[in-house]
């Protein structure tokens, strides 16, 4: 009768290390497969964020909007700027700014230019320029010193001491009726632009106070109390390009500044989070329905 020698504690079978030896492969090609996967997410973002920049000459090259002053829908629309959008940042350097004038003068050059939604462009800006959040409005025209007088460029105004003017931008009276946005007698305090919001009173609060007496509401002012002024060009952070709908509104819930989105842009961020989910488990179903097919064949 033969007596197997039993093995120490000390030993391990054959059957053993093979199996720790695969379980411990396994956790490497794991962790292998989940850098890899991290180290090409992270490659794609700085990908596209160095693309953008390139594009845009800015960085940030895009802002996210919080506010509902440049809607022209109560729900939000593609084509406008509602909060949680996303929009591209284009340098002031690389684009002439068009203001509204320009754009509704017959015979400028400008004539007919239109930027989200109503003709001229709108800027990002700094209030006075401050540190507060800089502010995303429409540049309605642009008045200049010429030592003597002021120009509004895109009119026939040529030094004179103080602006009045009426633009083709139709407003609602508070008693009914409809009337053209006017400025009447305003002394600039220097040389820029004046603004306003789309949806500020229909787009009728012109931002700079001084600039207001015909308008509606009281205009804007700085984070020290103060009436904003002309826009000085260096007060200006860029030019707003195109529009990433939705997209921003993951930022505005982070950050908790969200209370202005929309419904509509809700429903409308979290179809477009699922159609992104969706796409990689219906692309690989796809292929591996036409492999199969063709083992079939």
């Amino acid at each position: 009768m033969h007596l197997w020698p039993t093995p120490r504690r000390n030993e391990v079978s054959d059957e053993e290390s093979a199996s720790s030896d695969f379980e411990n492969n396994l956790a490497t090609s794991s962790v292998d497969s989940w850098l890899r996967e991290a180290s090409l997410a992270v490659g794609l973002v700085i990908l596209l964020l160095g693309s953008m920049w390139i594009s845009t000459g800015s960085f940030p090259p895009m802002v996210v909007v919080e506010s509902q002053s440049m809607m022209h829908d109560t729900e939000g629309s593609i084509g406008s700027i509602d909060p949680g959008d996303l929009i591209l940042v284009m340098n002031k350097e690389r684009v002439d700014i068009v203001t509204f004038v320009e754009a509704t003068q017959e015979g400028n050059e400008h004539y007919g230019h239109e930027s989200h939604g109503m003709p001229g462009d709108v800027i990002i800006y700094r209030k006075n320029g401050g540190q507060d959040t800089p502010v995303i409005h429409r540049a309605l025209l642009e008045v200049v010193s010429n030592g003597t007088g002021w120009d509004v460029l895109g009119t026939p105004l040529r030094n004179v001491e103080t602006v009045s003017l009426t633009l083709d931008y139709e407003c609602s009276s508070y008693h009914g009726g409809n009337y053209n946005l006017r400025i009447d007698g305003w002394e600039p305090e220097h040389s820029g632009f004046l603004t306003s919001g789309d949806n500020n009173f229909g787009g009728c609060m012109i931002d700079q106070p001084s600039a207001n007496s015909q308008g509606q509401g009281g205009g804007l002012v700085d984070e020290n109390g103060n009436p904003v002024e002309p826009i000085l060009d260096d007060w200006v952070v860029g030019v707003a390009s195109s529009e990433v709908p939705w997209i921003g509104t993951i930022k505005l819930a982070t950050s908790g500044t969200s209370g202005s989105v929309t419904m509509k842009s809700w429903i409308s961020l979290t179809l477009t989070i699922l159609v992104i989910l969706a796409s990689p488990i219906a692309v690989e179903s796809l292929m591996t329905l036409n492999s199969n097919k063709d083992e079939e064949e």
